[in-house]
């Protein structure tokens, strides 16, 4: 059986490797909303989200957090560790790893980074870069007070289903806006994870 997990996680992680040398589109909250219409010039912030993946009995696991339910911003949403890159982080690979230790306990040194996707525009005009990573011992996730209520993991192989995503609307200022989503159990994966997630999903499929 032990085999068989070993076997199982060489095979998803070789097939993530694959996507990340073919993923070369960035994506933005906006990809399902042709109609919105930017501003030239804007200024988008740089930040880092780590996509963390760990050997587990039932296969390979992605780590997610639930955000505090006190947080101004999001509020009990579902993202990956990660967050703006700060003036001492050397990029924004080194700002995901510092998140993920500050807000889940995952120690820089406990990870081998693979390689990032394409960067992803946010509504709140960050230009997030998600770094996909390989978790090397297992660890007690501890979540960050105040700002993570709950650190959970989903399947690699859910997250990297395309027919597991759907696309749902809901009211943004003053008009309906698209996003994708892809639930899992009593998680409502949605937004910018949930589009970083497909843009995987894509690249994993076109392998």
């Amino acid at each position: 059986m032990r085999e068989i997990r070993r076997v199982m996680m060489a095979d998803l992680i070789t097939n993530v490797k694959r996507a990340l040398e073919k993923a070369r589109l960035d994506t933005s909250d906006y990809d399902l909303n042709p109609d919105i219409v930017l501003p030239e010039g804007r200024t988008l912030r740089p930040a880092g989200v780590l996509v963390a993946i760990a050997e587990a009995k039932t296969g390979p696991q992605v780590y997610l957090t639930k955000r505090s339910s006190a947080l101004k911003h999001h509020p009990g949403q579902i993202a990956f560790p990660g967050g703006k890159q700060d003036k001492g982080d050397a990029d924004v690979t080194a700002a995901a790893l510092r998140e993920a230790w500050e807000e889940i306990g995952l120690e820089p040194d406990n990870v081998d980074v693979m390689g990032t996707l394409p960067s992803h525009e946010t509504v709140t005009s960050f230009t997030v870069t998600p770094v996909v990573a390989r978790v090397h011992a297992a660890f007690n996730p501890i979540p960050e007070p105040g700002e993570v209520e709950e650190v959970f993991t989903v399947p690699l192989s859910h997250l990297l289903r395309p027919e597991n995503f759907t696309v749902e609307s809901r009211r943004w200022r003053g008009r309906s806006r698209l996003y994708y989503t892809v639930p899992f159990g009593p998680y409502y994966i949605w937004g910018a994870t949930a589009r970083i997630l497909r843009s995987l999903a894509d690249a994993a499929r076109a392998t």
